[in-house]
């Protein structure tokens, strides 16, 4: 094969990727880029096209990611990889685009492929930890929200924001998850023995790639049995974007860990696909609308007008209405004025590691942030 060869797509083939190769390109780099883009370009444009599939009209797109190695001594392996990170890229652009591989992106996969290899060791070198944020109400402490943090051996304490995406992409999520879930039931099991903490109850945030998994149920309830936990003590965070694909498998699998006693609560209500009707059919428990509705609240007409419709369509549901991202007395003050009784944000805690949220109880006891 002569000429500039162009490769499209990545190193590891799933069920949706494919690997397209352009021989005879022209010699100079620059033109073989334009020819392998106008190529690219008549792929996209044909992906695009709506199609039947059983009688349904459907549509798709593609990213693809373009490599040009020529004569150059890279190896397979290597092509692959560049073609894989220019994919990557094209898909954080919004899909349905191409993306060329170039060395910045080389430097950035780099350091994704070392955080990758930092990740799978965290898992096996326990270095997560849980930290606890308070929900009030007006009564006092109604239970934490548990969130995970990675104390990276160089790096220092990661949030979720800078290794969950990455998780996600490397298909480590579920063992995460599960970790989370292990470490926030044997915290539950440890809490029954105290008098001042049998009753809090902790959240935990599943993703949808957990809770899409055959063997969802099976697993909470092997967590439970072996850590000795009250079910009660449970809840179980759910986003809208798991009732887009299939709301019927997520009905069951609640239906099946609803008379157990465990709790379930849809987060960030308002910023994602649900409807009405899937709402409706949903046995929930709760209700979390986005902090991003509380944030302008005392400003915004339009967040009051939001907040005021969670919380009535809630409390229509017989659901329990949180606020989360409550930072002021103000917002607090306005939301109670609306009807939502329950809250979370740094108004009445910042998250905190295990020992220091057991330290602020008192605090939260009273509903208020601790002094």
């Amino acid at each position: 094969v002569t000429g500039v060869q162009t490769c499209a797509l990545p190193i590891w083939l799933g069920g949706d990727e494919f690997v397209v190769m352009l021989e005879d390109l022209s010699e100079v780099p620059e033109n073989a880029a334009v020819q392998a883009e106008a190529i690219g370009e008549k792929i996209l444009a044909v992906l695009d096209q709506p199609y039947l599939l059983g009688g349904r009209g459907c549509h798709s797109t593609a990213s693809i990611g373009v490599t040009l190695f020529g004569n150059r001594p890279d190896s397979t392996d290597e092509a692959l990889r560049q073609a894989d990170i220019a994919m990557y890229q094209a898909k954080a652009a919004g899909r349905n685009t191409l993306r060329f591989f170039s060395p910045p992106l080389q430097v950035a996969v780099n350091a994704r492929a070392r955080m990758e290899d930092d990740l799978r060791q965290a898992l096996k070198a326990n270095q997560f930890i849980l930290y606890y944020q308070p929900q009030v109400d007006r009564g006092g402490l109604l239970g934490a929200e548990a969130l995970i943090r990675w104390k990276h051996p160089t790096r220092g304490l990661l949030s979720p924001g800078e290794f969950i995406p990455l998780a996600e992409e490397a298909g480590l999520i579920l063992l995460v998850g599960d970790w989370v879930l292990e470490a926030a039931c044997t915290q539950i099991a440890a809490w029954a023995h105290r008098k001042e903490t049998a009753h809090i109850s902790i959240a935990v945030n599943i993703s949808a790639r957990q809770f899409r998994e055959p063997g969802f149920v099976d697993r909470v309830l092997a967590v439970l049995n072996r850590t000795g936990a009250n079910p009660e003590n449970l809840k179980l965070e759910l986003t809208e974007s798991m009732l887009v694909d299939n709301i019927e498998d997520v009905i069951d699998k609640i239906n099946h860990l609803k008379p157990r006693g465990l709790g379930f609560s849809l987060d960030d209500f308002g910023t994602g696909y649900s409807s009405l009707a899937y709402l409706k059919r949903l046995p929930l428990d709760q209700l979390k609308f986005d902090q991003a509705f509380v944030r302008d609240i005392m400003t915004d007409i339009g967040s009051r007008a939001i907040a005021k419709s969670v919380v009535s369509l809630g409390q229509a549901l017989g659901l329990t209405v949180v606020a989360e991202g409550v930072e002021s007395e103000e917002q607090r003050g306005l939301l109670a004025s609306l009807g939502c009784q329950s809250f979370q944000g740094f108004l009445f805690g910042w998250p905190l590691p295990l020992k220091e949220f057991e330290l602020a109880l008192p605090g939260f006891a009273k509903g208020s942030a601790p002094k």
